[in-house]
């Protein structure tokens, strides 16, 4: 709901913009039509049309970013925001239909000889007026279409950017007219169209593809996949996608984890990974996060012995106060293989409170997938679960290869509950004695 709210804010900031943008516009292209025809300079006209198709453009982002900032509906679970992608598709072919025309009139215009005028004092000065309010209309809407991340909003500021040109154009053309220079005023309209045209199919291409559901942000993807892998639990993005919707991203993660773990833990990753990116991406709209267990042909695993003695070794009754560990790899065939023997440096008198929380934060960089162990404390077991550790019992004095074996074949049961604190202080009493 907070989301919702801040997007909604959001889009009435555009909103708002583009509607004074829309009046700021109308009002300049009625001032040149009327200075154009009265003062005979088609050059202006031409622009004063330009100008007129800006402000359809103009208002059909706003009306686009109004239809976007409604709330979502039972009809439209996902809200209107492509509506505003829509509108910038619209405004591309006003803006190159636009050039067209003005195209055909400034060929027509090369074969016209320019009136004999007096000084074109009022053109002059509307031309000027044009640059100063293309220029503060250009830097508002792209300013607040690159916060707001509107695309129908960045399209009309580059067009007012381009305007600014334009309108510099304009105003030499009129000049140059002026004191008659031959084909100036057809040029001038038909280079003013040449780029009207060239910013059109710009506008309608993006949003073509978005509505295409295209993904048009390979780095935003790379990021993400990124900042997902480091999240405990995490042990495989298989896919993300990313949806352009108006303003805002909508983003599919598929997450391959353990098959062992149980739905509240599934939807508690989730639920990390999606406050993870929203919390970092202003512009993510909604994440959504689909859970899969993973397929993995390989297991890494650790196991409390009293010895050294390779697959022989023989399991240690206690796994906190085990001398030493034996980490290995372990396919589903029953193939092992010993990756390292850990010595267990927490024995000493002093680090022997929570002895098994400290060999287990000392273990963890192995990226371990299963425990073997008769027993283990509370706070250590729950440690283990909190990094998506699977725990199983093996019996005091096996060996790890017996231990490995049974695993395969289904014949070890997994510890559900630590053993009572009370117990750990008992046992840890009689060592002593």
């Amino acid at each position: 709901m907070e989301t919702d709210t801040r997007h909604s804010e959001l889009l009435k900031r555009g909103e708002k913009v583009a509607g004074k943008a829309t009046i700021a516009i109308f009002l300049l292209a009625v001032t040149k039509y009327i200075v154009g025809h009265f003062f005979q300079s088609r050059i202006l006209i031409a622009d004063a049309y330009h100008n007129g198709v800006d402000v359809l453009a103009i208002f059909a982002s706003w009306f686009g970013l109004h239809l976007a900032s409604r709330k979502k509906s039972a009809k439209f679970p996902y809200g209107l925001y492509k509506a505003e992608n829509f509108v910038t598709f619209v405004i591309g072919a006003l803006i190159t239909w636009a050039g067209i025309e003005n195209l055909g009139e400034g060929y027509k215009k090369l074969f016209v000889p320019a009136p004999d005028t007096s000084f074109p004092v009022f053109p002059v000065i509307v031309g000027a007026i044009s640059l100063i309010v293309s220029y503060v209309v250009a830097r508002s809407e792209r300013q607040t279409g690159a916060f707001i991340h509107s695309g129908a909003l960045q399209a009309n500021a580059s067009e007012a950017f381009l305007d600014i040109g334009i309108s510099a154009v304009v105003l030499g053309g009129v000049l140059l007219a002026y004191a008659k220079i031959p084909y100036i005023e057809g040029l001038t309209i038909m280079f003013i169209s040449v780029l009207i045209i060239r910013l059109g199919i710009m506008n309608i291409w993006t949003p073509m593809l978005i509505l295409m559901d295209a993904n048009l942000d390979p780095k935003l993807q790379a990021q993400i996949e990124e900042k997902i892998s480091h999240i405990k639990g995490v042990k495989e993005i298989t896919d993300i996608k990313i949806r352009q919707s108006g303003p805002f991203k909508i983003v599919e993660c598929k997450i391959a984890t353990k098959p062992s773990i149980s739905v509240f833990k599934a939807h508690e990753l989730a639920d990390t990974i999606e406050d993870l990116i929203e919390n970092q991406y202003r512009d993510i709209e909604s994440v959504f996060v689909h859970i899969e267990p993973i397929r993995q042909l390989e297991l890494s695993a650790i196991v409390p012995v009293n010895e050294i003695n390779g697959m022989d070794s023989k399991v240690y009754g206690h796994f906190g106060r085990a001398p030493y560990f034996l980490i290995m790899k372990l396919d589903k065939t029953g193939k092992t293989e010993i990756e390292d023997f850990y010595y267990n440096e927490f024995l000493g008198e002093k680090d022997r409170i929570h002895i098994g929380v400290k060999v287990i934060r000392a273990i963890l960089m192995h990226d371990l997938d299963i425990v073997f162990t008769p027993k283990i404390g509370e706070i250590a077991f729950h440690l283990l679960k909190d990094h998506f550790v699977d725990i199983y019992k093996a019996d005091e004095g096996t060996t790890v290869k017996e231990v490995a074996l049974r695993y395969v074949n289904g014949g070890l049961d997994e510890i559900l509950t630590p053993h009572p604190a009370e117990e750990s202080e008992v046992l840890y009493i009689v060592e002593d004695s």
